[in-house]
């Protein structure tokens, strides 16, 4: 089978399994370093897609093997590849033919990229890793621990300074990754009391308790009042701008406020935004006087 009547692969065909999809790919011949360089200089020069296309489907395989790597996240298999087919296509798009390494050695920073990135957005609701120290931990953690057990003092030290992070940050990820997921109110269906241990049998809703309700009317008033303080601050046609454009039931377009005012939209945005500024100033200015 030659490279320019390969078919398109995909995951999502109806009865494309994982096996027959890795059956399939390993049909599909390698490239040579002297052909994969041409086609790599085809693409970069003359942005042809059949070459990026064979560059493709002669490395999918590759994907393959990094995302069976991933599988002990506990998503599906399917995505962590086609996750990694993306990562492998924004490589190939930045391959430079002419530094001299192989494709394969080039596409594997961007493939494991495109996988971690699903793994964050998708391993819990709540994301775990969300810092540079915290998303290395995440990916090394598990692997440096010993056992299924807390750290030790020792080992907690010890992985701080092989991963070169705080030894509070890997204390911190540690318990993240020992945690889970959990429902507001928990299943529906369980009639078990013990099962009811959720957030909503413990945390206390105080949104409608009396002195909860006068205090959020009372900031209402004061944020209200200390708006128009900043307001009357301003002149007449910015103040005029400000209410019309914000503060009314029918917000009026700048189009409509440059007719009135006979100057550009442009301008009446210039005056809208210069009273804006004026007006957070005003209001941070009476939030210091406050304190």
């Amino acid at each position: 089978m030659s490279h320019s009547t390969l078919p398109i692969l995909s995951l999502n065909t109806p009865g494309q399994t994982i096996e027959s999809y890795v059956q399939t790919l390993k049909a599909i011949p390698l490239l040579t370093p002297e052909e994969e360089r041409a086609h790599a200089v085809q693409l970069r020069e003359h942005d042809d897609n059949d070459a990026a296309r064979t560059l493709v489907m002669s490395h999918l395989r590759f994907v393959v093997h990094i995302a069976h790597s991933y599988r002990g996240y506990g998503l599906p298999h399917a995505d962590l590849i086609q996750e990694g087919n993306i990562g492998l296509m924004k490589a190939i798009k930045r391959f430079d033919p002419n530094v001299g390494v192989r494709l394969v050695s080039f596409a594997v920073h961007w493939i494991r990229a495109e996988i971690h990135e699903y793994i964050l957005r998708n391993w819990r609701i709540v994301k775990v890793a969300t810092t540079k120290a915290q998303r290395k931990l995440f990916f090394n953690l598990r692997g440096k621990k010993k056992n299924l057990g807390w750290l030790k003092h020792a080992e907690v030290q010890k992985v701080a300074e092989d991963l070169g992070v705080t030894p509070r940050d890997v204390l911190e990820m540690e318990s993240r990754l020992s945690g889970h997921d959990m429902g507001f109110d928990g299943p529906k269906d369980s009639d078990d009391e013990s099962d009811q241990v959720t957030p909503a049998t413990y945390l206390e809703d105080i949104r409608f308790e009396p002195e909860k309700l006068v205090e959020t009317a009372q900031w209402k008033a004061y944020g209200k009042q200390q708006l128009n303080n900043a307001m009357q601050q301003l002149d007449d046609r910015s103040e005029d701008i400000i209410r019309k454009r914000w503060l009314g039931d029918e917000k009026q377009t700048l189009q409509e406020l440059a007719g009135t005012y006979s100057v550009s939209a442009e301008r009446i945005r210039q005056v809208e935004q210069t009273a804006l500024s004026r007006i957070k100033k005003n209001l941070s200015m009476s939030s210091l006087s406050i304190h």
